[in-house]
């Protein structure tokens, strides 16, 4: 086993290694594909430490039933170190028990590799553009933004974690009209600021307070020369520097959710450097889009004064789309999905991969985004995977009822209001508790609840548990970690290792899902087992971690300990959840 290759690897490395034998001997083809041989856990742990589907796999090419293949690779893998035995189940599966020493050795690799165990270098450097968060620059985050960041952000770093140059990007939407409005509503506290009186904001403006101090601010760096201008005067310089403000409050935000950015693209510039239009040019030398007429609005009457309008259409249909889409207005200013697509050109030039994470709000866009992406990767020769990952509204609760919003931020609950009440690791690991395209219930109450039935407070619990039982040993006792004894660890313990040793595994099946959550599913299980072998000491003294009569296998289990809370820490991390060293 080399000094990063855990459990799973090693034994999967021996399966292929007996396979290779086979085809060796002549019982399997020459050219006879080991791609969907899989090494797991089986569903039932009675059955075995791993399962193996080889047989079930190749008995095709090899012309043999699986039942009779499978006694051929069992006897083969049973001759090899570390299997106890190999065992047939059903019409072919393989089910392989390890010596337990194969587990101690797991054990003490989780020790020695630390931060990085469960690192991979599955993604073999492949850069993948993660774009999330992008909301409009025209208020705080609220909590309508919170769940796709936390999402987003967790993604982004398990694909690194996973082997992956992952670049975090946020889309600034500031050329659209709500900017217009944002630049009027600071021209408004900007004027309240000099002194006037501005009475009830105006219907259609932004009434939230976070706007005064912008108008404050604006109003000590531009003095009154905006007071009394007409709007052409002071629009364009409001639209940029209330942009600017709002996006410092933003990454003011998100950093207090732990999360920065690597890119911040704007759509302004996006226009100003012309990418639209040279993204138009390119889709027609390519044959992508062409001029026509959009069909008249389908399943009732068209308006009285509809016409047809000839308009450059994108040719969506081709790649599944249901009708081609417009790139440009009648009055030829650009779509959303005309500006949309070109920046995802940009995007494309730029990475290997790209992800994007949106609300459910925004579904039915995604057909005609992965239609203009696949356009541009069959034009350029160049394939570059796209995938949108579609993340749920969350309805705030407490205690069961639905939250009021808060008058004072705008009416909404801003993600700062929800920190400063629960805390930023409460806040992410919740957001991951479920999955992104599920409804979701945030209960300010029961997220803080200390029960098993708050995952949050359950993985953070089993972590500060085994810190406190480290300090417990080290002060009362002098006991400290050791792997002396580790050969006298039993089958609960055994057991909690091979919980543990799935982690690199769920890594890897997380980050090739693109889902996140899946790493906190797996840190409750694993902090279950762990409190459940906690529980055990509760009547039986032999069973306990700090055992004064064998200070030998107290070490061992110290050891153990340890090693558990290296893998909660190394999970959490992924979530970018910060362990609790007390509780």
């Amino acid at each position: 086993m080399t000094d990063m290759k855990t459990i799973y690897a090693a034994y999967a490395d021996t399966v292929d290694a007996v396979l290779a034998e086979l085809v060796a001997e002549g019982v399997l083809p020459a050219d006879a594909s080991f791609k969907n041989v899989t090494l797991e856990p089986p569903r039932d742990a009675a059955h075995g430490d791993m399962a193996t589907n080889a047989a079930m796999v190749l008995a095709k090419p090899a012309k043999t039933n699986p039942r009779a293949l499978a006694e051929q690779i069992a006897a083969k893998l049973e001759a090899q170190d570390g299997i106890a035995s190999a065992e047939i189940a059903g019409p072919g599966f393989i089910n392989l028990r390890l010596d337990p020493a194969a587990w101690i050795d797991e054990l003490q690799t989780i020790a020695r590799l630390s931060n990085d165990y469960g690192r991979s270098v599955m993604g073999s450097g492949t850069c993948v553009n993660v774009e999330y968060v992008s909301a409009n620059p025209t208020g705080p985050m609220h909590m309508g933004h919170c769940r796709g960041a936390v999402v987003g952000d967790a993604l982004a770093s398990l694909l690194e974690f996973a082997g992956h140059d992952v670049t975090r990007e946020y889309y600034i939407n500031d050329a659209g009209g709500q900017v217009d409005v944002l630049a009027r509503s600071a021209h408004l506290r900007y004027r309240e600021a000099l002194g006037d009186d501005i009475g009830d904001i105006p219907e259609g403006l932004y009434p939230g307070d976070y706007l005064i101090p912008v108008g404050g601010s604006l109003a000590g760096s531009l003095g009154d020369t905006f007071k009394t201008a007409p709007e052409q005067e002071w629009l364009p310089v409001f639209r940029t520097e209330a942009v600017a403000r709002m996006m410092d409050l933003i990454k003011s935000d998100l950093a207090m959710l732990g999360i920065h950015h690597d890119v911040f693209s704007s759509e302004a510039a996006l226009h100003e450097a012309g990418k639209p239009d040279e993204a138009e040019q390119w889709l027609r030398a390519n044959d992508f889009v062409y001029d026509g007429v959009l069909e008249a609005p389908k399943g009732k009457a068209p308006p009285e004064d509809w016409e047809p309008v000839e308009l450059p259409l994108f040719r969506s249909t081709r790649f599944g789309d249901d009708q081609d889409r417009p790139i440009k207005k009648s009055n030829g200013a650009w779509t959303y999905f005309g500006a949309d697509l070109a920046y995802h050109m940009q995007k494309a030039q730029n990475a290997d991969e790209l992800i994007d994470i949106w609300g459910a709000d925004h579904a039915g866009t995604v057909k005609r985004i992965k239609a203009a992406v696949a356009a541009l990767s069959e034009g350029s020769g160049n394939a570059v995977p796209f995938d949108v990952k579609l993340v749920q509204m969350v309805q705030l609760m407490r205690g069961g009822e639905p939250v009021k919003m808060s008058k004072r931020s705008g009416n909404f609950i801003t993600i700062a209001d929800m920190i400063k009440e629960v805390g930023r690791d409460v806040v992410r690991f919740t957001m991951l508790t479920r999955k992104p395209e599920a409804q979701m219930e945030f209960d300010f109450a029961k997220v803080v609840e200390a029960s098993k039935d708050n995952p949050v407070w359950y993985v953070q619990y089993a972590h500060a548990r085994i810190q406190s039982t480290l300090r417990k040993a080290a002060d009362e006792e002098g006991i400290a970690p050791s792997s002396d004894a580790l050969a006298q660890l039993g089958a609960e313990e055994i057991a909690l290792i091979r919980r543990a040793a799935q982690f690199p595994r769920e890594v890897e099946s997380a980050a090739k899902a693109r889902e996140p959550h899946r790493i906190a599913f797996y840190l409750y299980d694993l902090a279950t087992d762990l409190n459940a072998f906690y529980s055990l000491g509760n009547t039986d003294l032999e069973k306990r971690f700090i055992m004064k009569q064998d200070k030998g296998l107290s070490a061992g289990r110290l050891f153990l300990g340890d090693a558990i809370g290296q893998v909660l820490r190394n999970g959490l991390r992924v979530l970018g959840v910060e362990a609790a060293q007390r509780m």
